[in-house]
């Protein structure tokens, strides 16, 4: 029999926070405008998102696709409620996050040894020590910026192979008692199902309490929205996603993207949960995208359908 805990019914309310533009974009080759990243939070923004990583404090040579992230967060601080955060790898990007006035600072941690060294050239224990670096800089700054640890490759690794759930815990509590605020578990690669979800949140869970704030699930084997449903059943009411599934992970050979927002979105709201987003103009943002994005592959299904409509008493769908 099934356990109490994965029949239990999640949060009513859940944040999707897109992170598209920083996921995203650093998987493609083209370099958007910042024109089209500023109209694409002031469209995202007016559909209801309210939590929108902007970018990464990395070095332009290594990804020119981010090197406006310091004019794009100034953009998104102007707007009233919005929270917005970036991606810093090192203590050196922290700093100039800082400086910009990110709202949160999400420091990439990966489980697997050997996908940390491929992707950040530190071992895991080294990002915890960066992490403890990061925030005596922000305490001794008077920054009320958040820092939050992202346990990446947290179900497995196309390099390591099999990650062990209690080292992404002793890790979980290492970033914890090195100063991040809080912390989130990844399926980098897509080696999550819906069980090992629900098994490693639920110790998660047990192990730090409320400080786990965030699932991030990639669409690689299809069951991105399965494991996002199996994440909010152990009472996660915040996820990464990113609009049209863009992304991916450079050491996953093959694999699609992020969970689709639109489609994230829409299972949340089928299910009763609030989540304050009009999917309605998500998918009119897709469509945005999709000119922005020439000859990219976008992924999810929502699009191709539209929003479930009934007419005369026959079912049909939205234009």
């Amino acid at each position: 029999m099934p356990s109490t805990a994965s029949l239990a019914p999640g949060p009513r309310r859940a944040v999707v926070r897109e992170v598209g533009l920083r996921d995203g974009l650093q998987s493609l080759a083209p370099t958007m405008p910042t024109a089209h990243k500023i109209a694409w939070i002031d469209a995202a923004y007016a559909a209801g998102q309210r939590e929108i990583e902007v970018g990464s404090f990395v070095p332009a040579r290594l990804l020119p696709q981010l090197a406006d992230t310091a004019e794009v967060l100034a953009h998104a601080k102007t707007l009233p409620g919005l929270f917005a955060s970036v991606l810093v790898p090192n203590l050196k990007g922290a700093q100039r996050a800082l400086e910009c006035g990110a709202d949160l600072l999400v420091v990439p941690l990966s489980a697997s040894h050997a996908h940390s060294l491929a992707n950040l050239r530190k071992t895991p224990d080294e990002v915890v020590a960066e992490v403890a670096r990061i925030r005596a800089e922000r305490d001794a700054g008077g920054h009320a910026t958040l820092i939050e640890g992202g346990v990446g490759t947290a179900f497995g690794c196309t390099l390591q192979g099999e990650v062990a759930p209690g080292e992404v815990l002793r890790l979980m509590v290492a970033l914890l008692d090195a100063g991040a605020d809080r912390v989130s578990l990844a399926d980098t690669v897509g080696f999550a199902d819906p069980e090992s979800v629900r098994r490693l949140f639920e110790s998660a869970r047990r192990e730090v309490g409320d400080k786990l704030a965030c699932a991030h699930f990639h669409d690689t084997r299809g069951m991105g929205l399965a494991n996002a449903y199996a994440a909010w059943q152990t009472g996660i009411d915040r996820f990464d996603a990113c609009l049209a599934g863009i992304g991916g992970c450079p050491h996953a050979p093959g694999a699609s993207g992020n969970v689709t927002t639109e489609d994230l979105a829409f299972m949340l709201e089928r299910m009763g949960v609030v989540t304050g987003l009009d999917v309605q103009a998500l998918l009119a943002l897709r469509r945005r995208l999709e000119a922005w994005l020439p000859g990219e592959t976008l992924h999810g299904v929502l699009w191709q359908a539209g929003l479930p409509q009934v007419l005369n008493g026959v079912a049909a769908v939205a234009a």
